[in-house]
């Protein structure tokens, strides 16, 4: 018997009994489908993931530190990352969010930092200096970033986000025009292209940035402890994130109980977020896989009862084809190829469903995000399915094979 008249053999099988045989599939369905949905969600929440790490900027070490002497942490941190090698560093800035209300006004629209409907509605008023921009991955569309004469003497100009141009003037040029922020002025000298991040809860679009000086009048001129150092590059960020460290131990030593005394200090850099983030969507997919797998297991172990039946219900017809002069191998054959197809098919209709469900997954978890299986993670899928088919599909074969045509000829 040739490997069409098997294929046709085993299609005639399935078709005979198309209850069964769907039953039979329905374990591997859901296995592969759940491998499918899961990967594709684990998947699509790293890039989302990603796509946030990408839009807050590459090469970003971040620094926390704060004196319990009253010291002035920002001018020591500017003057010594002034002094690091050029070939290290891009610039650096401090960055204050203004927690308490504040409430932009331009014409007759008006937003607040507290008072919204809606998290597309969010905005938040940032102080910085001339290097914000570039240390937060900022696109200058029009007009200019903030300058050293800005910061210094405390002028009373912004830069908007994207979101938040379109927000207060929509399709006209701000640059020029004045709003007021609880009730002061501000001339708008710049904006920023909008980032156009899904789901951007953090209203990095919906910015709004002042020189940092400005903190005396609006934040009740708050200690500054959050600054961020633009690297020029990865390799160069791990050590700038060493030297910083190293730096702020050596302003603030601890004692034997390992606890700094005069104040703290810390420095870390984007890229740790990123391998942790990295990190742990491995092992998301390693647990979500091996529960879907479970569920392949069980589907297999259906497929070798099924096969152990259809033996059963075949004894004759196995004697009588091995009395005509078939061959074992051939046997084994017929039954592995039925194995295999129930397999398959079950594998193709459970990447189908698979791919239903990560669209609908992708709708209702990931805030309509297009979720779409990897090719790899599809192929994979329908290829352990048939190989799970054969190897679950031995027992039974072998057995077929092994029956004696005397004894299975006189079976009813």
């Amino acid at each position: 018997m040739n490997l069409v008249q098997a294929f046709k053999m085993a299609f005639k099988s399935i078709a005979m009994k198309k209850t069964r045989s769907f039953l039979t599939m329905l374990g591997i369905i859901i296995g592969v489908a759940s491998v499918v949905v899961m990967v594709s969600v684990v998947a699509g929440q790293n890039k989302k993931n990603m796509e946030w790490m990408e839009a807050m900027g590459n090469n970003i070490v971040e620094v926390s530190a704060y004196s319990y002497t009253g010291q002035d942490m920002d001018a020591v941190l500017n003057e010594y990352v002034a002094a690091l090698d050029k070939k290290l560093v891009v610039g650096i800035t401090p960055v204050v969010n203004l927690w308490s209300e504040m409430i932009v006004r331009y014409g007759g629209k008006t937003y607040s930092t507290e008072n919204y409907d809606d998290w597309r509605d969010r905005i938040q008023v940032v102080l910085g200096n001339e290097s914000y921009g570039v240390c937060n991955n900022y696109e200058l569309a029009a007009g200019r970033e903030l300058s050293f004469l800005d910061i210094e003497k405390e002028n009373s100009v912004c830069v908007l986000g994207g979101g938040l141009k379109e927000k207060l003037f929509n399709y006209t040029d701000p640059v020029g025009e004045t709003i007021t922020i609880n009730g002061l002025p501000f001339l708008v000298i710049g904006w920023y292209q909008a980032k156009n991040i899904e789901d951007d809860y953090s209203g990095m679009d919906n910015v709004l940035l002042l020189p940092y000086t400005i903190n005396r009048t609006l934040n009740k001129n708050q200690t500054i402890s959050q600054w961020k150092i633009k690297c020029t590059s990865s390799s160069a960020t791990g050590e700038v994130t060493s030297r910083v460290q190293s730096f702020l131990n050596g302003m603030f030593p601890v004692d034997e109980n390992g606890n700094q005394m005069s104040g703290w200090g810390n420095a870390y850099s984007n890229e740790e977020y990123r391998e942790a983030s990295q990190e742990q969507a491995k092992m998301r997919t390693m647990v979500m896989g091996g529960i879907a797998a479970i569920s392949l297991l069980v589907g297999g172990i259906g497929i070798m009862n099924i096969m152990l039946v259809t033996v059963t219900e075949r004894t004759r017809e196995i004697g009588i084809r091995k009395a005509i002069g078939a061959e074992r191998r051939s046997i084994i054959a017929q039954f592995l190829i039925e194995a295999a197809v129930i397999c398959g098919i079950g594998g193709i209709l459970g990447i189908i469903f698979g791919c239903m469900g990560s669209l609908i997954a992708g709708k209702f978890l990931l805030n309509g995000m297009i979720l779409w299986p990897d090719q790899g993670i599809v192929m994979g899928a329908f290829l352990f399915s048939v190989v799970l088919g054969i190897i679950f599909g031995m027992y039974p074969a072998v057995k077929a094979s092994g029956l004696q045509p005397v004894v299975a000829l006189r079976a009813e």
